[in-house]
């Protein structure tokens, strides 16, 4: 019991830390609501999931050679920059559409696969973090069981993006318009900042 615990905490852990994802949901939790939220976290775990299956079956040294690394810094720094002026540009037009989403779910959920597949630090996260995590399981159990604690890892992050898409609706019900687009045009600008910080790692490995 302590164990499958210590692997939920994890899940948790990993998840918290405030990085493109989780600036992304706040600001679609509170133009939005829940669903485009939590669906932004779920396209994410989705490529998380598919991060750690690559580096369960071996395969994930092809995404850390130096040409993949450089076309996702390129990639995530437009998917995160693309991410952003979008935020800035309907930050001024919350008014009109507090109550309609121009957005479709497709488009959280793509929003989010994307930010967290093409962000090499993620690949980097994940092989350090699950690499060791998995080495240490299957030293002491079966791979039945390094699959059951991988799911209980993934339920905490699945805990996180329901709690913070949870958040970002409820916030979303007791602000002011001047507030949400304040928040807006921060979360714009986080996001922005995160793909001018992949834009220089970018020209660094192709260039120095």
């Amino acid at each position: 019991m302590s164990t499958m615990i210590s692997y939920f905490i994890l899940g948790l852990s990993l998840a918290a830390p405030i990085g493109p994802i989780n600036a992304a949901q706040l600001d679609k939790g509170i133009k939005h609501g829940f669903m485009h939220a939590w669906i932004i976290g779920i396209g994410a775990i989705i490529a998380d999931a598919i991060l750690m299956a690559l580096i369960y079956f071996g395969v994930v040294h092809f995404l850390t050679t130096p040409f993949m690394k450089t076309f996702l810094w390129f990639f995530g720094c437009f998917v995160l920059m693309y991410s952003g002026v979008e935020s800035l540009m309907s930050a001024g037009k919350l008014k009109e559409e507090h109550n309609r989403s121009a957005d479709t779910l497709a488009k959280s959920f793509f929003s989010g696969f994307f930010m967290s597949i093409s962000n090499p630090l993620s690949i980097l996260f994940w092989l350090g973090i699950y690499g060791s995590v998995l080495a240490e399981t299957i030293a002491v159990y079966d791979r039945d069981h390094v699959l059951f604690y991988t799911g209980i890892m993934f339920t905490g992050l699945l805990v996180w993006d329901i709690t913070l898409a949870s958040l970002a609706s409820t916030f979303r019900r007791f602000l002011t318009y001047r507030a949400i687009t304040f928040i807006s045009i921060i979360s714009g600008l986080s996001l922005i900042g995160f793909g001018f910080h992949f834009g220089i790692k970018a020209c660094q490995a192709l260039f120095g």
